[in-house]
């Protein structure tokens, strides 16, 4: 009988330390997904499929929010009924043992929710595209106040290409010119 945790987070910026915190610690054996979607379905995550490997009857699976499992209600939901039939315990911070029966209507309650926000962060992100392609289109920039929507030039593409193109100079030698990564110059310049 095994103590497991699980943490995931959604971005490679962020950490799942606070979550290794709030747990306690104390565990047999940890698994993490770092820059992982909660909309990647848990058993389509590398961390989650060595879980799901080493995890036996009568182990507990310590999370620290049920949304960690993922942000689509059915797939969760599929999950925690895969785990409970496995023999497998949930232990969720701030809920408890997760069983059967009124355990598993609060993950459906939860579950829903956790989609619902992703659903509400869609909508927000396609919000701001949408401010923003209205207002380039009327001021020239966007409602934030930037040139374009995309990745801000760092140069004028054409004017690289046709200097490194007259001067024979290499990607390295161009970046220099004009204080430009070699990714960016390779970009430019279609090499």
């Amino acid at each position: 009988m095994s103590r497991i945790s699980y943490y995931r987070v959604s971005t490679g910026d962020q950490s799942v330390e606070a979550q290794r915190h709030a747990l306690g610690g104390g565990f047999d054996r940890e698994f993490e997904d770092v820059g992982v979607s909660g909309a990647v379905r848990a058993e389509d995550r590398p961390g989650f499929a060595k879980l799901l490997q080493f995890v036996r009857e009568g182990d507990t699976l310590y999370l620290y929010s049920i949304d960690r499992l993922g942000r689509d209600a059915l797939d969760v939901q599929a999950m925690v009924r895969h785990l409970l039939d496995m023999g497998v315990t949930l232990d969720v911070r701030g809920l408890g043992v997760i069983g059967r029966g009124v355990g598993e209507l609060v993950v459906a309650v939860l579950a829903q929710m956790a989609d619902m926000e992703r659903q509400r962060i869609k909508e927000r992100c396609e919000s701001g595209r949408a401010a923003a392609r209205a207002s380039l289109a009327v001021t020239g920039r966007t409602h934030k106040g930037k040139a374009s929507l995309g990745r801000p030039t760092a140069a004028d593409a054409t004017e690289v290409a046709a200097w490194r193109k007259a001067n024979a100079a290499s990607i390295r030698q161009t970046g220099e010119h004009f204080g430009i990564s070699k990714a960016t110059v390779a970009r430019y310049c279609g090499a």
